[in-house]
């Protein structure tokens, strides 16, 4: 396979470890070209090193034209604010595409205008959705009364990566896609995996905190689903990192800990008795980036039709609280 990465920053050299890893298990031959600036130093935190890179890529640009025309599979790993510009202008060069999160920063972008290929498969990613824990919770959403559910994702934006200066990265500028309501959306797309989309949402988003960043550092929103109610908490400044959602339901309360990949029970009073024993899973989250990697190649290799492009551009609409049909 002939594969092009348009950006390798954290998150791309993730990915291209997992893709590699998975094509060695399978015995698949793969070309590596990137599009993409000089990287300067090299973090322990990376999943490849610098040096590491030059030696796998086969080939490396930092201007798109002079990209080739025949990849089997782009992924789009760049920042947000470049992603339906790199989407337009790879669409004809390639035959499938892995898009990372979020899928634009605009939710007034056309897809229609991409030109995507009938054939081509093209996935945004969404790692949570092969969590265990959201596994176990939306069994739980179909086998108990729901009334509402409590979301939080809060952490300290300077944690998140201690041998850089958070100021520069990525997530701390805004014209870069940075922010909360962005950064964190895998809340609102693994809440639309457990209930579906909302009938209303309503959303307020800020910078609050003393965080040297130009982005928004909290969103808070309430979803209204009719039959039940969701509410959502995002921060960049919770200094005791949290990723929860709680169930509330006729019988008790479930909580499933996105860290340390537990769901607990307390109070149930169930006639499903199957759930009510609290749950630890032996899982990371680079098992769940591999589990979506497996997803990613497996359609490719049996030809199986996927596009979940425009259901991403409605949970972007949800996460900066617009409302799409």
């Amino acid at each position: 396979m002939k594969v092009c990465f348009c950006g390798l920053g954290s998150i791309g050299r993730k990915h291209l470890a997992n893709l590699l890893r998975l094509c060695e298990e399978r015995k698949l031959s793969v070309e590596i070209h990137a599009l993409r600036n000089e990287i300067s130093g090299q973090s322990k935190y990376e999943s490849i090193s610098a040096q590491q890179l030059d030696r796998l890529l086969a080939k490396q640009v930092n201007d798109p034209a002079l990209l080739d025309q025949d990849y089997d599979i782009t992924f789009i790993t760049n920042p947000s604010s470049l992603h339906y510009s790199t989407i337009a202008a790879m669409a004809g060069r390639t035959k499938h595409m892995f898009i990372e999160k979020p899928v634009f920063t605009d939710v007034n972008e056309r897809v229609s205008d991409l030109n995507l290929g009938i054939d081509g498969i093209y996935y945004v990613a969404g790692p949570f959705r092969y969590s265990e824990v959201i596994r176990t919770l939306k069994n739980a959403a179909i086998e108990e009364q729901i009334y509402c559910a409590r979301v939080i994702c809060s952490s300290y934006l300077p944690d998140w990566r201690p041998e850089t200066d958070y100021r520069g990265c990525y997530s701390a500028k805004k014209e870069l896609g940075g922010g909360v309501a962005l950064d964190l959306i895998h809340e609102w797309d693994y809440l639309t995996m457990i209930f579906g989309f909302p009938k209303h949402v309503f959303c307020m988003r800020g910078k609050y905190s003393h965080l040297e960043i130009d982005s928004e550092d909290a969103a808070f929103y309430i979803a209204d689903y009719g039959a039940l109610a969701v509410e959502l908490h995002l921060d960049y400044f919770g200094r005791a990192p949290r990723r929860e959602i709680e169930l509330f339901t006729r019988g008790g309360n479930i909580t499933g800990d996105l860290i340390s990949h537990t769901v607990s029970f307390r109070g149930i009073q169930s006639e499903t008795p199957k759930i009510l024993t609290d749950i630890s899973f032996q899982e990371t989250m680079d098992d769940l980036y591999d589990r979506e990697m497996k997803f990613f190649l497996d359609h490719i290799l049996e030809k199986k039709p996927l596009n979940n492009v425009e259901a991403s551009l409605r949970i972007l609409g949800l996460a900066l609280g617009k409302e799409l049909p």
